[in-house]
């Protein structure tokens, strides 16, 4: 949703992720605590989380920015996950967050102590994990040097490789996520990746077969990233992986049935 210009209705919002939450996904990014003035749609985070219909198998994540936005998620018992974008580009760190890599180590650090005072989980999204558009230095060694880095000082056990211009094939899908899991086999690697629906299927093949079992997806492929360029490189669709996995025969737990109900609502909340 942070894309759309529109404001999307708090009671919109509510009931959409609340069909989503009746589906029996792992974890359901609901919203994000970060400037209301860099992203005015998610100024209603809290008011939305407070119409949620809660269940005990479905964790709820945040994003956020810095201390401030981890502080304010922290104050909400109801919130069980942050997440915290970190790029592999200089240059989109400084967009995205307005600080360095450097400095958003050392918010990492802060974010990382807080969550475990708090007892909640910090996901760390390696945004511009399959390149980049700005001229930065990049390579699958590059991604798995600061995967480690995070690892090791701050022993981040969910990193999330994210995808977040579609700059990724399936072979470099498969060279990235073999890469980096071979070297930190404690970690547990997510793919957060934004594409065109004709290939989704062939990067959700290859991320599984290269190890990963943790997805990320948006129904309908809607989204992406504002802070990465004027035109919106879709998030992965979620009903396409879920097509791939039956295909394949592998069971993820989802209620058909209140899947294609959220998807059906999706109507009202995005413009076609």
């Amino acid at each position: 949703m942070q894309g759309i210009h529109d404001f999307i209705p708090t009671d919109v919002k509510a009931g959409y992720i609340n069909r989503i939450l009746k589906c029996g996904f792992d974890t359901v990014d609901f919203g994000s605590f970060v400037s209301p003035k860099a992203i005015p749609q998610m100024r209603d985070t809290s008011e939305v989380l407070s119409k949620l219909e809660l269940n005990e198998t479905t964790k709820l994540l945040a994003i956020i920015a810095n201390e401030r936005g981890a502080e304010d998620a922290c104050s909400f018992d109801e919130i069980n996950v942050l997440g915290f974008p970190f790029s592999i580009s200089e240059t989109f760190q400084q967009r995205n967050t307005n600080s360095s890599r450097e400095e958003s180590l050392g918010r990492i650090g802060k974010i990382s102590e807080l969550c475990t005072r708090k007892n909640k989980e910090l996901v760390v999204y390696l945004s511009m994990g399959f390149g980049n558009p700005y001229g930065d230095e990049w390579n699958p060694n590059t991604i798995a040097e600061w995967g480690s880095i995070l690892y090791n000082r701050f022993d981040i056990r969910i990193l999330a490789l994210s995808d977040t211009i579609g700059a990724a094939t399936p072979e470099l899908v498969k060279e990235v996520f073999e890469n980096i899991s071979s070297k930190l086999p404690n970690v547990e690697f997510g793919a957060h990746l934004h594409t065109l629906p004709s290939n989704a299927k062939e990067i959700t093949e290859a991320a599984y077969n290269a190890g990963c079992r943790r997805f990320d997806g948006a129904i309908k492929g809607f989204g992406g990233c504002p802070m990465a360029n004027d035109d919106l490189t879709g998030n992965m669709p979620t009903e396409l992986m879920l097509e791939w996995f039956d295909q394949h025969e592998i069971a993820t737990g989802i209620n058909q049935a209140y899947f294609n109900a959220a998807m059906y609502y999706a109507g009202n909340v995005f413009p076609v």
